[in-house]
């Protein structure tokens, strides 16, 4: 059977998000209306067999930040799906070929990004692992939290309904963003996202609350968002839990006030943390029983160039660098080739030539490094990334590198 791969219509989103729906089992009205709300028509495509949807992919109109703290237009890959029906067509590869080269001839976005529900897949097409996120149960009975002393200057005011402390939330956030790589700005709609509570998904837990730290004038200096869930063994012995939702900060202090108010939080001995960079700066505040804390990471986001050139000279480098990469990519040939990077921590450019390779790598393992997630030299250590011209691995793989780990503060 024959499949027609077009635009969607705005009559036809109720339809579209209904495969998708289905395809991932099913979304709360809540996100639903939000999604109807951030959805960007013109950017998303729909595969028909006949009148029924059976494929799904979209784009959102992303600035993200690379390293150097530029906000590069980056293209949101979302609404990925494919029917039950239709698998084994080349009904996936045809949507996501059609969306980069959309990309491409529209000219303004070097990157696109993804999150991904199947991580397997997305290799294929030039993704890498961009970025991972820290995820933690800390047992706060046993462990010990020490803050800066400034933490004491600050002030902690709950917010039961923190859908309501939102434009403060919003304030530090834009000021967060520049400081990591892998952050998003947040387009209007999109303060909503991070709010998004469904009652279907608190598994008993309460509604989303939100705590300020303010100085003395006032002034929000961080805030955290969470939500409790009250449990007792057979004993009696409560043994309920802090939910970290997200938390955000402008200086130590704030940092410090806030981690220490969800330690503190009595009957809930677990602060259960989800999504946050691997390189938190709790993890040097607490003794040095971090087993207590079961820390583990997993893939965060995933990234391909859609211009090689423009991606590589968006960002800026940690040392001077001058090197040649021949970069292949089946799926985007026309990215494969020879590229003369040279740049510094001020700026960057990335040119095609014709001069003999230094380095050698799949588009993959470029994505990988883009952000700082993955040395290039561990990747040349797994035999990824072939060195022609000696040292110059060790110098890109230094250049690459950056003082605090790429991080996504939240899916979409």
């Amino acid at each position: 059977m024959s499949t027609e791969l077009r635009v969607l219509r705005a009559s036809e989103w109720d339809k579209w998000y209904e495969g998708i729906s289905r395809a991932f089992g099913g979304f709360d009205t809540e996100e639903r209306e939000i999604y109807r709300e951030l959805t960007e028509i013109d950017r998303s495509l729909a595969a028909w067999d006949r009148d029924e949807v059976v494929g799904s992919a979209g784009l959102f109109s992303f600035r993200m930040t690379v390293p150097g703290g530029a906000a590069v237009p980056t293209a949101g890959v979302t609404m990925v799906s494919v029917a039950p029906t239709h698998r084994r067509r080349g009904v996936l590869r045809a949507l996501m070929r059609r969306q980069l080269e959309d990309v491409r001839e529209a000219g303004t976005e070097p990157l696109a990004v993804l999150t991904a529900s199947e991580p397997t897949i997305y290799g294929r097409f030039g993704y890498g692992l961009a970025a991972r996120q820290l995820d933690a149960d800390i047992d706060t009975a046993r462990v010990r939290l020490t803050v800066p002393p400034e933490s004491d200057a600050l002030r902690l005011r709950i917010v039961d309904d923190a859908a309501s402390a939102v434009t403060a939330c919003e304030a530090v956030y834009e000021q967060r963003v520049p400081a990591r790589p892998g952050m998003l700005r947040h387009g209007p709609g999109w303060e909503r996202y991070p709010l998004l509570d469904p009652p279907a998904g608190r598994e008993g837990a309460t509604p989303l609350a939100c705590v300020l730290a303010e100085d003395a004038h006032g002034e929000v200096r961080g805030y955290a968002r969470y939500a409790l869930k009250s449990e007792w063994d057979e004993h009696g012995v409560p043994s309920g839990s802090v939910l970290l939702r997200d938390l955000e900060a402008l200086d130590p202090a704030a940092y410090g006030a806030l981690w220490r108010f969800l330690f503190g939080i009595d009957l809930k001995p677990v602060l259960r943390v989800r999504n946050r960079p691997v390189d938190d700066a709790w993890l040097h505040m607490i003794d040095d029983d971090v087993r207590l804390c079961r820390p583990r990471w997993r893939d965060a986001l995933f990234a391909r160039p859609v211009d090689v050139g423009a991606a590589l000279a968006a960002r800026t480098y940690s040392r001077p660098v001058d090197v040649i990469l021949e970069v292949a990519d089946e799926f985007c040939p026309w990215n494969a080739g020879r590229w003369h990077l040279a740049g510094d921590e001020k700026g960057a450019t990335c040119e095609r030539t014709s001069e003999p390779a230094d380095l050698s790598l799949s588009v993959r393992e470029l994505s990988a490094a883009y952000l700082g997630c993955t040395a290039l030299r561990t990747l040349g250590c797994a035999g990824l990334v072939r060195e022609s011209r000696a040292g110059a691995l060790g110098a890109a793989s230094g250049a690459f590198a950056t003082d605090v780990a790429p991080w996504l503060p939240h899916g979409f």
